[in-house]
């Protein structure tokens, strides 16, 4: 029976324990993929379980997924570069931009907005000049980037067809993910943007781009009674809007200096390092689904 990795050989008292480049090949895909597939699966039974029993526990795992994101988001910040968000305008204003957004819509989720940034305003006064525009730019980055977008996809749970909204919305964005990683780890030769992300390639991308327009497709014809011209459409726009997402946080950890925004979820990082391809997708889906599907 084969001896687990890293023990000695009794015999010649040598270490069997690969070498620093076999263990750099071997993580090709850079990540714990065990565990990453693990944390995967929980996330998505979680959600599909909110979806199909009450749909509006969705918005609640949206609340706290962006509550946690926030504190995570606010303290690489402050840790790394001392810029202080203002948190509890922020944390406070951010539920406030996704539970209005069920009632009231965009109104809700925009006029939340608002109120948010001129709270974060008056949060700051006290802390004098120095820093100061750059802690409330900040603050108004981070009010924008992460509640105020999730809160378009709290708008797609209410119609009546939320669940196929909700459900076409999250699998383009995993089968956009997920093609491009295959693709990338099978045949990812052509950096796409070397400085920003260097594991990033033209073949993963166009692995993305066949996943999100296969799901888009599907999904779309299928669960929402659209067109699959429609869903071809949906589908590359997710592809497109998730990739900008994901390039523009590892621009944002790389000027920060981090590799991940944090380490509560095994395999993939933070909360953060999850939501930044779902976050601008979300708002493209539904502006798109909208469009192409009214209520």
């Amino acid at each position: 029976m084969a001896e687990p990795p890293g023990t000695v050989d009794a015999e010649s008292g040598a270490s069997d324990t690969p070498p620093p480049e076999a263990v750099k090949k071997a993580s090709k895909a850079g990540r714990n993929l065990p565990a990453a597939i693990g944390v995967a699966l929980l996330l998505g039974a979680a959600i599909i379980v909110s979806l199909l029993t009450v749909r509006y526990l969705f918005i609640g795992i949206i609340a706290i997924a962006i509550a946690v994101g926030t504190v995570e988001f606010a303290g690489v910040l402050r840790r790394v570069a001392d810029i202080r968000v203002a948190m509890i305008p922020v944390l406070v204003g951010g539920q406030a931009m996704i539970w209005l957004a069920w009632p009231f819509g965009r109104e809700g989720a925009l006029t939340a907005f608002v109120l948010t940034v001129l709270a974060c305003l008056l949060w700051r006064l006290p802390g004098g000049a120095k820093g100061y525009l750059r802690d409330i730019s900040a603050s108004v980055f981070a009010a924008a980037y992460l509640p105020l977008f999730a809160a378009f996809a709290a708008m797609l749970v209410p119609p009546h067809d939320g669940v196929g909204r909700v459900l076409t919305f999250l699998i383009g964005v995993v089968a956009s993910d997920t093609g491009g990683y295959i693709a990338g780890v099978l045949g990812g030769k052509h950096p796409m943007a070397p400085t920003i992300s260097p594991k990033k390639t033209w073949e993963g991308f166009a692995g993305s781009v066949i996943g999100g327009v296969v799901a888009g497709a599907l999904t779309l014809s299928l669960m929402l009674d659209g067109h699959v011209w429609q869903g071809v459409i949906f589908g590359v726009a997710v592809v497109l809007t998730a990739t900008l997402g994901d390039l523009v946080e590892s621009l944002i950890k790389r000027d920060l200096g981090v590799k991940d925004m944090g380490t509560l979820l095994p395999g993939h990082g933070g909360i953060m390092d999850r939501l930044d391809s779902l976050l601008p997708s979300a708002v493209v889906s539904w502006l798109l689904l909208s469009a192409f599907v009214p209520v």
